[in-house]
């Protein structure tokens, strides 16, 4: 069968990675993918979120599958037309996509369907939220409505913070994502992030991470797409599980399934773990980045036959099979990210960082020139080490950051030692780290 991934980043580099030993495939391609795709597949030029043209190059390739990696393809209605050419996908339809693109509906699904999650209010002017902002208790959580890149949710701990936050967000910071807001009840415990494989009527449990989102070490600084992840999540066990699957995913499954919006695809449940139990913080409607990153490289099973069976509305009975081994994923970022991250530096030691015992190097924002590998991102390169337990994983992934000739580079040296992971991290590296 040959495959196309859609997308450029570090989670379509480890889907390329991990369905590229498949014994069914044929051709894997990439439109657009990065420098480290075209090392394991062929990249094809393409605007993965223009529809039409992902369903020409789909069938002049004559793919029987098409794996859609970032969320903007699937809020653009991508899935929807090659449904509607007959071209097998895997990712939700535009409508389903709304968990992601629109925070709010996410939020009145829960309310509908008995999801447990924080108390929220919905806002589409300014004037409204801030006299929102009067009445509640602070810290909190302010989310811009649509899409912000991972970056549009502020914690503010008073009412002036929170009033620069509307205004920021409101005065276009973010976009048309920011026209609308979600204004939350700030939730105590430790964050989980959870997936689920969804034909539209069935779910499947599939892997579990947890994420740092914020940019600096012990979770300081502005939120940013992810600065790495462990799995599997070292709070999660079999009970836990079985509850969010309960509580949480199947409810959500039927509550699209009646509103005539089946979801198929990779249901990503961002969750906090409270005193009363599991909520739901967010919904993402693909693979994370960086979880993906941790979590493939420790799938002891085919992932083709998976993805296909998805797109097709059959999935297998589970379990998943994963390897025994912790994943903990590193990202290296240019300076100056999240805000203005530095560009066409560039990035020395990839072969001997590739090369460290037990890790992965995965590409997200860099590009190739004259034989060279830029930085063209914010978040550049995810460094992947497998261990026995997660202090030995954390080890070998900072082992290899440490490898990298790249003084324009950073990460944050406490990556997997949330939840209870044990370990430490080497020193600071030529990375600049």
């Amino acid at each position: 069968m040959d495959v196309l991934i859609l997308g450029a980043g570090g989670r379509e580099h480890a889907l390329a990675a991990a369905l590229a030993g498949s014994p069914r495939l044929g051709r894997l391609l990439v439109a657009p993918g990065n420098p480290g795709t075209a090392a394991i597949a062929t990249n094809l030029a393409l605007d993965p979120t223009d529809p039409a043209a992902v369903v020409a190059l789909a069938r002049r390739e004559a793919v029987g599958l098409v794996v859609v990696g970032p969320e903007a393809p699937l809020v653009a209605g991508v899935a929807d037309a090659l449904e509607a050419a007959g071209i097998p996908v895997f990712g939700p339809s535009r409508a389903a996509a709304r968990l992601e693109g629109s925070k709010g509906f996410t939020k009145d699904l829960a309310r509908d369907f008995a999801i447990p999650t924080a108390g929220y209010g919905r806002f589409d002017s300014r004037e409204a939220a801030e006299a929102h902002l009067a009445a509640i208790p602070y810290p909190t959580v302010i989310k811009a409505d649509g899409l912000a890149a991972g970056k549009g949710v502020v914690i503010a701990a008073d009412r002036a913070e929170a009033a620069r936050t509307l205004e920021f967000m409101f005065g276009g910071g973010f976009g048309v994502a920011g026209a609308s807001v979600v204004i939350e009840e700030f939730l105590e415990g430790e964050e989980l992030s959870f997936f689920a494989l969804c034909d539209g009527t069935r779910a499947l449990p599939f892997a579990s991470a947890q994420d740092h989102k914020r940019v600096g070490d012990g979770d300081t600084g502005p939120n940013t797409g992810g600065m790495g992840a462990i799995s599997p999540a070292p709070v999660l066990d079999a009970a836990l599980e079985a509850r969010i699957m309960a509580e949480i995913v199947v409810p959500t499954l039927r509550g699209l399934a009646e509103r005539g919006t089946p979801f198929k695809g990779v249901l990503f449940a961002g969750l906090m773990l409270t005193a009363a139990g599991p909520k739901l913080i967010e919904y993402n409607v693909r693979f994370g980045d960086p979880e993906t990153q941790a979590f493939l490289p420790r799938l002891d099973q085919d992932l083709l036959p998976l993805l296909d069976a998805v797109a097709r509305g059959a999935l297998p009975e589970g379990p998943v099979r994963f390897r025994p081994e912790v994943g903990v994923s590193v990202v290296v970022a240019a300076r100056g990210y999240p805000d203005a991250p530095l560009k066409g530096t560039e990035i020395r030691g990839l072969d001997a960082a590739a090369a460290a015992e037990g890790v992965t190097l995965f590409h997200a924002g860099t590009r190739a020139e004259d034989g060279r590998i830029l930085a063209d991102g914010g978040r550049v390169l995810t460094l992947t080490g497998l261990g026995p337990d997660a202090g030995a994983a954390r080890a070998r992934a900072y082992a290899a950051v440490d490898r990298l000739d790249w003084p324009e580079g950073f990460c944050r040296r406490d990556i997997g030692l949330r939840g209870g992971a044990a370990g430490s991290s080497t020193g600071g590296g030529r990375s600049g780290a």
